[in-house]
């Protein structure tokens, strides 16, 4: 096994997390609805932090659900919502995930969700690492982090959804 280095232990993590949605809830402070759509697993369990830290601060609504899409296959994957998709009209949407590598996974949700008549898209992920083959970005970061190519990040929750982050 690899050896594994601690970038985010559980305290910071969760501090991470409480400012980006400070910054979320700061950015659409003006707005009556947001949606956090979550990419299944990781990213979801990411989502459904930020949407109950950002319910607690904002003066709107904030909703969650999961997009389920093969990250291994997403190429040829239909993705899929939790929610019924008529609720994404006018909608405010922030897709996350935990790690954004080379962007495929972040492109093609966003791809899937500008399918529909949304009013803003926004991404977010918790660590950002700098080797894009996709042309996307995420607009709201936890941490950004250099790393090689050969080198992976792993970002593991416990039962109680405390999150850590790993350079392998």
């Amino acid at each position: 096994m690899p050896n594994k280095t601690l970038i985010l232990e559980k305290q910071v993590f969760q501090q991470k997390v409480v400012r980006m949605a400070y910054q979320i809830a700061e950015d659409y402070a003006d707005e009556k609805k947001l949606i956090v759509v979550g990419i299944k697993e990781n990213g979801a369990i990411l989502a459904k932090q930020l949407q109950k830290q950002i319910a607690k601060i904002a003066d709107f609504d904030v909703k969650y659900c999961e997009l389920s899409i093969d990250k291994d296959n997403y190429q040829k994957d239909v993705p899929a919502l939790t929610i019924d998709t008529k609720e994404l009209k006018n909608a405010n949407v922030i897709l996350v995930d935990d790690v954004i590598n080379s962007g495929g996974t972040l492109i093609y949700g966003a791809k899937f969700l500008l399918e529909f008549p949304v009013r803003r898209l926004s991404t977010a992920v918790m660590v950002n690492r700098d080797h894009r083959r996709f042309p996307i970005k995420a607009d709201y970061v936890g941490l950004s982090l250099a790393t090689t190519m050969q080198e992976h990040i792993q970002v593991d929750f416990d039962k109680q959804g405390k999150g850590v982050a790993y350079l392998e």
